[in-house]
């Protein structure tokens, strides 16, 4: 018996080896070791959390992965918003990266500062908002429940 050549079957075969062939150069494997995000990929722009108002950008860090024992956020509190009063239950880190803010702490008010850290402890109540026409950048990390 001979074989027929087939050239619809031998084009198919052909592009499914150069595919195939072609992962291997392009998929580059991820570590599993670790998850890396660039602020520029995530940036959003949100109102105020906590019923803050206004205008933010958010940097939701790592909000897909689902096994975090640790929230890390990043956001810029542009003039007029802020984040909201609320109560915490947890403890909760504010670090102030730029800019100068008033920190509302169970009803008194804190000056803060580039460089000011603050740790939030449970049954505290606080809100956070930029003191005069400038961005308040602030890092923000609590335990994810």
């Amino acid at each position: 018996m001979k074989n027929k050549f087939h050239l619809p079957t031998f084009l198919v075969t052909s592009l499914c080896f150069l595919l195939l062939f072609s992962v291997g150069f392009i998929v580059i494997p991820q570590d599993k070791g670790y998850i890396l995000e660039h602020e520029n990929n995530i940036a959003t722009e949100d109102a105020g959390p906590h019923n803050g108002g206004g205008k933010t950008t958010a940097y939701p860090f790592f909000k897909d992965f689902k096994d975090t024992r640790l929230v890390f956020r990043k956001r810029v509190l542009h003039p007029g918003s802020s984040i909201g009063y609320h109560l915490h239950n947890e403890q909760e880190i504010y670090y102030i990266i730029n800019g100068n803010g008033k920190l509302d702490m169970n009803g008194k008010v804190i000056p803060v500062s580039a460089g000011d850290a603050l740790l939030t402890l449970p049954g505290s109540s606080h809100g956070l908002k930029p003191a005069g026409n400038e961005d308040l950048t602030v890092l923000i990390a609590y335990r994810n429940n």
